[in-house]
């Protein structure tokens, strides 16, 4: 029979959430019971943070696993001291403190999915020779201090960070869209602000959709999960009409905070805006979003984003919309083998064009959901005044070369996409 009893491992958190971060101090206490007098070899304590991906696919001979894994720290304490011949500790309770520094540097927040995850292990483990070890482990919530680059997140390769401009324009429907600010936290409200001019002879109905979109990485390939973790639906857009709509969407409390320093595992999120029209492509607007803690998201709340029109038919969108069949703007139809083979905007293609006048009626009746059409009461309707569009007569530069796609093909889901 073992003479060690009740071996138990406690730490100290260092504030009320009860999470660590790079750099902070982990300190704690090391408690059991020997019932005799017993040499030991070791009383190791030991913190460490890991990330891990595996997947399966395939079936029989044809099965194939990918897997991956990242090591980002591990410091260790031995609390009695080294001897060859080992230590002997006398009958009754022990009590060994610890005191562990977290390392400085660039590491991910805690995350778990269905094909990995990012954990932060404290363990302590008693050895004895010729004997089974004594453990205990208690996983503690990481919480990264890093950041996203918001510029790179946002507006790749324009220059421009705070706000985003183009046009979609096809045949006789038009939208263009805003949101409040860039960065969230846990329990926010995102505002977003949409104008839609029908001119055609089909009814539409504004769409607002929070995603998530997680991605696991290993052996060059990848396997992806996307999520819809709100969704709010406008009554419909009669003909002939021009109408500016309001939503506000709860960020759940729940929601994991954006993984992007991981190379294996990334967790994005996008507000997805679009007009849900019969027998035809729908138009789309996608805002990349950030959710990060607290004290990080307050840094970046009077930051907005807007307009953010949606982009041409056939634009890199969240839903796998196929490429288009004719020409949009300036441009020949897509045959490379990028997202749709667009071009990089050109020297003279200006982000800004506020200079564009409105070509329809500045006193249009303003629109707003009725309560009983969405799926939640949060929805308000206010009037915002509406940036102009363009000028008639002019040719509005397109959403693509406004927009380049980004490394990481948004309409690409399934685990056979190549890295």
């Amino acid at each position: 029979m073992s003479p060690i009893k009740y071996f138990c491992l406690t730490y100290e958190p260092v504030n009320e959430e009860g999470t660590f971060s790079e750099g902070d101090i982990l300190c704690g206490t090391v408690t059991f019971t020997l019932t005799k007098d017993t040499k030991v070899k070791t009383v190791l304590v030991k913190a460490k943070g890991d990330a891990n991906v595996h997947w399966t696919e395939g079936s029989g001979d044809d099965e194939r696993s990918y897997s991956a894994r990242r090591r980002y720290f591990k410091v260790k304490e031995n609390l009695v001291g080294e001897s060859a011949q080992g230590t002997v500790l006398p009958k009754g309770a022990h009590n060994f403190k610890f005191r562990l520094q977290i390392p400085d540097g660039d590491m991910p927040s805690s995350f778990t999915g269905f094909h990995g995850k990012i954990v932060y292990m404290l363990e302590a483990k008693l050895s004895r020779s010729w004997r089974w070890p004594s453990k205990d482990q208690k996983e503690i919530k990481f919480v990264s201090k890093s950041f996203p680059q918001l510029d790179k997140v946002f507006c790749p390769q324009s220059g421009s960070v705070n706000k985003s401009t183009g046009v979609f324009s096809k045949g006789q429907i038009q939208m263009s869209a805003t949101v409040n600010r860039k960065a969230f936290s846990p329990g926010d409200t995102l505002s977003v602000v949409a104008t839609i001019c029908n001119s055609s002879s089909k009814t539409t109905r504004p769409k607002f959709s929070l995603l998530q979109k997680t991605v696991y990485r290993a052996s060059g390939s990848t396997n992806s999960a996307e999520k819809t973790l709100c969704k709010m639906i406008g009554k419909t857009l009669t003909p002939d009409s021009k109408e500016t709509v309001s939503c506000h969407i709860k960020i759940p409390v729940d929601a994991i905070y954006t993984l992007f320093n991981c190379d294996i595992i990334s967790v994005d999120y996008f507000l997805k805006v679009y007009l849900d029209i019969s027998f035809a492509i729908d138009p789309v607007v996608l805002f990349p979003l950030v959710i990060v803690p607290p004290s990080l998201a307050a840094s970046q709340a009077d930051e907005a984003v807007g307009p953010y029109p949606a982009g041409a038919v056939g634009a890199p969108s969240y839903s796998d919309f196929p490429p288009p069949a004719f020409p949009v703007g300036p441009y020949p139809a897509p045959t490379g083998s990028g997202t749709y083979g667009y071009p990089a905007p050109g020297p003279n293609q200006h982000m800004d064009i506020s200079g564009y006048k409105n070509q329809w009626a500045q006193q249009a009746t303003p629109y707003g959901f009725s309560t009983t059409a969405f799926t939640a009461p949060s929805v308000q309707v206010p009037a915002p005044t509406v940036p102009p569009l363009f000028q008639q007569g002019e040719e509005p530069p397109s959403y693509m070369s406004l927009f380049p796609t980004s490394q990481d093909n948004l309409s690409s889901s399934g685990s056979k996409y190549k890295s």
